[in-house]
Order: structure tokens, then C-alpha cells, then sequence
């Protein structure tokens, strides 16, 4: 009886044990914008629409919105804190600066484990030595590191269970994207355009961090298939060699993916964005050059190149094309919305890339006249740096004042969209550049520029105001800004939108705030202590509505911000969780 009744609790044990770790499922990930008491993936749900369900909070009661618990990332390590954290079961994940990952009691803040990634000396990371967020997947926790690494933690223990190298962080590699889960496979992107790196997408099965496929971003470069034990095939040359890029600068392009991705299961397809081609100076590369500043939408199960379109052909400004492509239902179709960093607004078939239409959803935009008929820009050669070549002493080409600065209309912060207003909600901002070209040589590891800039602020009467940031909520449908909220310092944290109505963003001067998503009339502000350069989400959690997100500034534009980074030199730095609920009467 004892033996039979010891079997049974055994039994019931594993039962109970399966349940606990039956793990996150590809299905789970697919319904993860339906789904309330999880967040599963970068932009809460993989489409990135970064839209909730949840109305539990209205612009009646968000009023009563107060902290329910903080937590302190402690330590030195502050900088920028750029992450968008996971909830699985009552269990919150968050990376945080030097690729360090937390994981928290959700309810209470309680520290549950750290995981702290011990980075070698000389990475070169470009914008700051932040993470945007893990991937979950089964039992793991999987995220990049600094020093382009992949590692896959236990959720229950934070211990490694495995570990796989992306490329060589001594060549300018360097990864700080959240990965995302599409058709079972786990896809990351690269970072450090900067060092001419080369971009590309990469599947990998996520349980063991082995290679599926590979897709390079730049034409002329081979992808590859990979077997259950690791041996590469040929998968075919992306694009033509030598088509858009004439002599050998394509083998150091840059169009690094550095922000990661978006996936859509109704299309099948993943959707990334390609960083600026290498080096700035674009008179050393005549031709579109292909892929850079583009999005490249990618057949998760071949790794094959289904359609592109570039945003900034022969790109002279630094103007990545790597902001996130957001699909959404418009007229039938389904669509994707890009806030692109110059400037641009554009909506595309999401299954065929045609092009629908695009509008500035900046007010200084002087680099192109506007787009053709085909959404390919009108270039102004007035606003275009000049060939160092063609000066007297050949080592500085004309200085132009162009707008917007190489930080971008819209950079790493990702706006939000809404299915019941039908609007999206674009962190942007209103800045220009002096910049220049000069003479470069490609040096392994070394920046690989070849320009000179200063970034500035505007003519109050040029953008109708004296400010940086703007939240605006932008029409898809008519290119029009049905509002916007304005901020001093320039926005560098994301948007999140509710069916309760209401938007929330940080800003720099460390307020989370929430706007009526209808109006634009702000209803609630809270002050956190430290910049927000990061996006909130929100989940339900024993019949409660949380809402959360991560403070501490940083980020690009300290350190690349020239006179702007000088007007907000007095932020404080800091690195911490902060989660709100409703006062209870």
C-alpha cells in the first residue's frame, strides 16, 4: 500500500511538474497580443503593435494610477536602460545594462535571480552599453549580449543551459536587440554599422541555439542553410553582386539589423530592418546599395528575401532604415506602418511591399522634396554632404545643415498602434545636423565613418515651437497628425496603447505619462527619478491591471547629441522597474 501510495504521489508530482514546466509554446507567442496575463515578445505580441486588450484603466480613473512596487538595479552599472521586459506566469524578465537579466517576483518586485553576462574588455558597442529585451521560449530566457553572444537562461534558476557566439566582437560586432520567436525559430539580428560589420538575419532553433539558416543584408553576400549537425549549404547570393554596389565596398556594407525584428504569422513573413551602409561618406559608393536602409521581409521557413523596400537609396545621412514595421488591418489589406529615421512615414502591403503611400511625420524634413509615386525620395543635392574629393585639400567635402539629425525622425523607441482608433502613436523628434564628409579607409575594428557632424537644435519658428520631442498620434489612412504632445528633451522611450484608451510614453525628464489615445489630452504623469528611454507594457495579473516599465538614461543621445546632449547634460542617470496598478478605494 505504501509503495502504491508513494507511485501515485509520484505521479501526481510529475503531472503537477509537467504543468509547471510545459513551458512558452510557439502558439503562445502567436496569440500574445490576445492574450492579457502574459507578455511573451519584443512589442507585445510579434507584430509589435505593442497594443493591449486590457481597459481595466480609463482616462476616468488613471488618476488613481500609483506605484506598486520599485525595484533598484543597484551597482554602478547604470547608463541607459533601453529594455522592454517579459511576463510569464507571474514571473517578470528584464535585461538591463551591461548585458545583465533580472527576474522578479511580478506582483511584488521581489528579487527572484541576476544573471550577469561577464563582458571582455574592448567591445565596441555604438550607442551605449543597453539591451532592448529577452526572447522566451519553453523554459528559457534568451537574449544577445554586448559582445554578440547568444545565451539561453533557465527561468527558473537563471543558470545557462546554453551559450552560442554570434560573430567576432574585435571586428565591431555587437548585439543589444530583442530576439523574437517566429514559426518556432528564434531570429536575431546584428549590430555595429559603424565598424563595417556585415548585416544580416539569423534562425536558430531556440532550444539549442544551433543555426537553421542565415541571411546577409548586403547584396553580394552568401546565405546559408544549416543541417541538425551544423554543416552549411549555399542558400544563395542576396541580390546581384556589383548591381547597386560598384566596386568592393559591399564586402564591408554595414546595414547592420540592429534593432531585431518584427514577425507576422498571417503573412509568414519576418520583417527587419537594415542599418545605414558603410562608411557615410556616400560618394565612395555611388548606387542604391542595396540592402541598407531598407526593410527586407523574410520567409521565416527558407531564410530567402520574399521583398525589400529601401527608404533611403545611396543613403548620405546616416539614416538607418531599422525602425520597426508594424502590420495592422487597413481596407481589407493587411498592412505595415514604418516611422523610418528620415523622416518618412510609410504604409506598405505587408505581403507584397508595394508601396501605398508616405508622409513626413516630422515638420523639419529637408533632405528630399517628398516621394515619387513609388515612395523613393526626391533627393535635395543642396542638403547632400559634399565629396571630400572635390575640395582644395581633398580632406573635407561641403558642410550642410540637414534635417533631420542622423539620430533620426524616429530612432530605437517604438511607437504603438491601435486597432480601435486606428492610429498610430510615434515617439519623434525635431532636430537637424551640420555634417560633412571626409576620406576613410576600412580598418578591421576601427570606426568607419568617413563624416563629421554636430547635431542642433531648430528655429522655434521653423517647427512651430521650442521643443525636441513629440508624441504623435499619426493617421495611416490620410498622412494626417491628429495630435501630438510635446516634450523639451528629445523623446528616446517607446509607446504603448491600451483598449481602455490611453497611450503611455517616458520622457527623458523622468515622467511616465498617459494621454487620453482619442484626444491627446494628457490625464496622468508620474515621476520616476531617472530618465525613460524605454517602452512600458502592461498585463493583468489576479484580476489587476499592471502597468510597468524600466527608468534609467542613456542611450545615444548622451553621447552622440553634440548641442543637444549638452541641453539636457543635467538628467540623472539610473537603472530601476517601476510597476503601477489602481488605488484600491
Amino acid at each position: 500500500m505504501k509503495r502504491t501510495a508513494l507511485a501515485a504521489l509520484v505521479l501526481t508530482a510529475c503531472a503537477h511538474s509537467s504543468i509547471a514546466y510545459a513551458g512558452v509554446t510557439d502558439a503562445d507567442i502567436v496569440n500574445d497580443a490576445k492574450t492579457t496575463g502574459n507578455v511573451l515578445s519584443w512589442g507585445m505580441g510579434t507584430e509589435g503593435q505593442r497594443f493591449s486588450p486590457l481597459k481595466q484603466i480609463t482616462p476616468k480613473n488613471v488618476k488613481r494610477l500609483v506605484p506598486a512596487w520599485s525595484y533598484s538595479y543597484g551597482g554602478e552599472k547604470q547608463r541607459g536602460q533601453e529594455a522592454q521586459p517579459l511576463i510569464i506566469d507571474g514571473k517578470m524578465f528584464v535585461t538591463a545594462s551591461y548585458s545583465r537579466v533580472f527576474a522578479l517576483d511580478a506582483k511584488t518586485g521581489k528579487r527572484l535571480w541576476t544573471y550577469e553576462h561577464r563582458l571582455p574588455e574592448g567591445i565596441m558597442p555604438c550607442c551605449d552599453v543597453i539591451n532592448r529585451g529577452a526572447a522566451a521560449f519553453d523554459n528559457l530566457i534568451i537574449y544577445a549580449t554586448l559582445d554578440a553572444q547568444l545565451i539561453a537562461l533557465d527561468q527558473a534558476t537563471g543558470k545557462v543551459v546554453w551559450k552560442e557566439k554570434i560573430d567576432d566582437y574585435q571586428a565591431g560586432y555587437s548585439s543589444s536587440a530583442a530576439p523574437i520567436i517566429a514559426g518556432g525559430l528564434l531570429l536575431t539580428g546584428v549590430s555595429g554599422g559603424e565598424f563595417g560589420i556585415i548585416g544580416r538575419v539569423e534562425a536558430r532553433d531556440p532550444k539549442t541555439g544551433k543555426m537553421v539558416w542565415m541571411r546577409p543584408t548586403i547584396e553580394g553576400h552568401m546565405g546559408y542553410r544549416y543541417d541538425a549537425d551544423g554543416n552549411k549549404t549555399e542558400a544563395g547570393i542576396s541580390g546581384t553582386t556589383n548591381a547597386t554596389w560598384p566596386g568592393d565596398l559591399w564586402k564591408v556594407g554595414g546595414a547592420a539589423t540592429w534593432l531585431g525584428g518584427t514577425y507576422d504569422a498571417k503573412t509568414g513573413l519576418a520583417y527587419f530592418g537594415t542599418g545605414n551602409p558603410a562608411p557615410w561618406n556616400s560618394h565612395l559608393r555611388p548606387g542604391d546599395n542595396l540592402y541598407s536602409c531598407s526593410t527586407v521581409a523574410i520567409d521565416v521557413k527558407t531564410g530567402e528575401i520574399k521583398w525589400h523596400f529601401q527608404s533611403t537609396p545611396n543613403d548620405g545621412w546616416d539614416y538607418d532604415g531599422v525602425n520597426e514595421f508594424v502590420t495592422f488591418d487597413m481596407n481589407g489589406k493587411r498592412m505595415g506602418g514604418k516611422a523610418d529615421r528620415n523622416g518618412f512615414f510609410y504604409v506598405l502591403d505587408a505581403n507584397t511591399g508595394k508601396f501605398e503611400r508616405g508622409f513626413p511625420f516630422v515638420k523639419a524634413l529637408n533632405w528630399a522634396k517628398g516621394l515619387d509615386e513609388n515612395g523613393r525620395p526626391i533627393y535635395d543635392p543642396a542638403n547632400r554632404p559634399g565629396d571630400p574629393s572635390a575640395g582644395a585639400d581633398g580632406k573635407k567635402g561641403s558642410v550642410v545643415f540637414a534635417t533631420p539629425s542622423f539620430l533620426g525622425g524616429k530612432n530605437q523607441m517604438p511607437m504603438a498602434y491601435s486597432p480601435d482608433t486606428g492610429l498610430f502613436y510615434v515617439p519623434s523628434n525635431e532636430w537637424g545636423m551640420e555634417i560633412w564628409n571626409e576620406p576613410i579607409t576600412y580598418k578591421k575594428g576601427a570606426a568607419y565613418l568617413g563624416a563629421g557632424f554636430t547635431i542642433k537644435t531648430l528655429d522655434a519658428k521653423e517647427i512651430g515651437g521650442d521643443y525636441i520631442g513629440a508624441l504623435r498620434a499619426v493617421d495611416p489612412k490620410t498622412g494626417k497628425i491628429v495630435w501630438e504632445v510635446r516634450n523639451n528633451a528629445p523623446l528616446w522611450g517607446g509607446a504603448m496603447v491600451t483598449r481602455g484608451g490611453l497611450v503611455f510614453w517616458g520622457t527623458p525628464e523622468g515622467y511616465l505619462k498617459a494621454a487620453d489615445a482619442k484626444t491627446g489630452k494628457e490625464v496622468w504623469s508620474f515621476q520616476v527619478g531617472t530618465g525613460i528611454v524605454a517602452p512600458p507594457i502592461t498585463w493583468d495579473q489576479d484580476g489587476e491591471q499592471y502597468i510597468a516599465v524600466t527608468a534609467g538614461w542613456g542611450g545615444a543621445v548622451p553621447l552622440w547629441g553634440g548641442d543637444v546632449a549638452k541641453k539636457v547634460s543635467y538628467l540623472n542617470q539610473g537603472g530601476s522597474m517601476w510597476v503601477f496598478k489602481l488605488l484600491k478605494d
